[in-house]
């Protein structure tokens, strides 16, 4: 329990895998913003260089991004790890972030009493594609230790809180399910003005395109080459666009190539404002190995997109029940592709079940819900009766 001193402004620590522009960066700027001046922030990335999130931050937010804090990665030993829990203290609230910040997590574990580090709250939102198929034991019994002082474990996803529970043995009253929202009024295309075919760097939509869109990092966990080869078979007047960054860029292009598709297929980069990227699809598909509750989804949804996916993770509940047709088999590409032909090939179809998408992101997946739920249990983590 936290000694919080009542009126206090309170300092939170954020001890990120990494901090590029992903889905769970995208929640965790979109919690600064809404929690305002209010709160001061440090944020630490396991990458020190992957801080591309930083520019999803509202101008004038009192956040930091404190320079020489120890690495959060690194060869296990009881002195870095109480370096690190010596870096940790003075704050009013630790967050870590997936299995990049454990070592944080195992330095809280260890060190928490005898140096009077604040509560910590860690955030689990899937496994990278070294674990995708199969979680590692060694890790697992990492976590149940590293997680042992924990006040909370925030998960996004069933198959997580499962994950959580059964394997790494957490107390039921210390897992808490949070699926992901965000601004869904952003991305209704009605209520928007009009979308600008240029809106996208290095890439235009040209009159009479139509484009199969993703939002995702450029990581093997996505599995890209996979949709590359999946979109190969859709007709001559479709575009593959895949808006991200990271270090897959060149074998999805290698792909492409080698398909003879490169000139339909365009990676322009990171996009500050996805909903303007979403705005411009007119389909959207998703390829990963492992998901838990992937925000590009629940984006796409808003935006009255119909979705072909793997049913990796929580998808298959996310979506509406006209879209369940489409979430095929993890891994099988032929399915895949079928559903994407499907449904490029019957536009009615696609307004019907982007239309059921719509409103179902509506009704439960907006960003105000989320954060409700995330500061109530920061707040009772500081022994607070709200927050911020």
């Amino acid at each position: 329990m936290s000694t919080v001193t009542p009126g206090k402004r309170l300092h939170l620590l954020h001890l990120h895998s990494t901090f590029d522009a992903g889905g769970k960066e995208r929640r965790s700027t979109s919690l600064i913003n809404r929690f305002g001046k209010a709160v001061d922030h440090s944020i630490v990335s396991a990458q020190p260089a992957a801080l591309g999130a930083r520019a999803q931050i509202d101008p004038g937010l009192p956040v930091h991004f404190p320079f020489g804090f120890p690495p959060l990665a690194g060869r296990f030993g009881v002195r870095r790890l109480q370096t690190l829990a010596r870096a940790m203290q003075g704050f009013d609230l630790i967050l870590t972030y997936n299995w990049g910040a454990m070592d944080a997590a195992m330095a809280h574990a260890l060190f928490a009493p005898t140096m009077g580090l604040a509560p910590l709250i860690h955030h689990e939102d899937g496994f990278n594609a070294d674990e995708a198929q199969r979680l590692k034991p060694t890790r697992n019994w990492y976590r149940r230790v590293a997680l042992a002082r924990a006040s909370t474990l925030i998960v996004p996803s069933r198959q997580l809180e499962q994950v959580a529970l059964d394997v790494w043995h957490q107390p039921p009253a210390r897992v808490h399910r949070i699926g992901n929202g965000i601004p869904v009024k952003d991305y209704d295309r009605s209520r928007s003005k009009r979308v600008r075919p240029d809106a996208l760097p290095r890439v235009v939509k040209r009159q009479g395109e139509k484009w199969l869109g993703t939002l995702a990092g450029l990581r093997p966990v996505k599995a890209l080459p996979r949709l590359v080869r999946a979109f190969g078979a859709m007709p001559e007047d479709w575009q593959l666009v895949i808006v991200g960054e990271g270090p897959e860029r060149e074998a999805i292009m290698a792909e492409a190539s080698r398909l003879a598709i490169g000139h339909r297929v365009h990676l322009p980069g990171h996009v500050a404002n996805p909903a303007e990227a979403a705005a411009l699809f007119d389909l959207f598909a998703l390829s990963s190995d492992s998901e838990q509750f992937p925000l590009s989804v629940v984006e796409a949804m808003a935006s009255g997109l119909a979705v072909a996916s793997p049913a990796v993770g929580d998808v298959a509940e996310i979506v509406s029940a006209e879209n369940a047709p489409f979430i095929v088999p993890p891994g099988d590409e032929a399915a895949l592709g079928e559903a994407l032909a499907r449904l490029a090939g019957d536009e009615t179809l696609r307004r019907r079940v982007g239309a059921a998408n719509q409103l179902r992101a509506r009704e439960h997946f907006d960003e105000a819900a989320m954060a409700r739920q995330h500061a109530a249990l920061y707040a009772a983590a500081l022994g607070q009766p709200s927050f911020p």
